[in-house]
């Protein structure tokens, strides 16, 4: 049996609100956890960012950038950047994360950003210019991490 690739046409990345992303976040990130886990401190802050792939009012794939500090300079930090199931592989998070790091660049003076990076997902963010930049940690509802940059230009 072949599954049919999903049908990526009817699919826009654009801004969000928190409420728009809190499902999302929570069935791929914090599955098996209370939904408020979902929900992260400065969320509801005018300084943060969330963008999302959806497909009308169903969110595929979001991030989001809250402003905050990377070693002692101002900085984003990406945070709950989640893609589901059915759309991984698709090309939707290096979208998202996309619109994001525009959206710093035009809109703000910032030019660092930051994550704590689950170790799958190295990869991903290594294609995306981010760089490694601490040892390996566990996050103890969320597993292994390590810390990454990327610095717009």
């Amino acid at each position: 049996m072949t599954t049919e690739p999903p049908d990526l046409s009817a699919i826009i990345v654009r801004r969000a609100t928190p409420q728009e992303i809190i499902d999302l976040r929570w069935r791929i990130l914090r599955q098996g956890l209370p939904r408020s886990e979902a929900i992260f401190p400065g969320d509801e802050l005018a300084t943060s960012l969330h963008f999302a792939a959806a497909a009308g009012d169903t969110v595929l794939c979001c991030a989001t950038m809250h402003l905050n500090q990377w070693e002692s300079e101002p900085a984003y930090q990406l945070r709950g950047m989640a893609t589901d199931d059915g759309y991984r592989g698709c090309g939707l998070g290096s979208r998202v994360l996309e619109a994001l790091q525009s959206a710093v660049f035009a809109e703000t003076p910032i030019r660092l950003l930051w994550c704590n990076a689950r170790t799958p997902a190295l990869s991903f963010y290594r294609r995306q210019g981010w760089e490694v930049r601490s040892d390996m940690f566990h996050i103890p509802t969320a597993g292994p991490h390590v810390k990454m940059t990327r610095r717009l230009t």
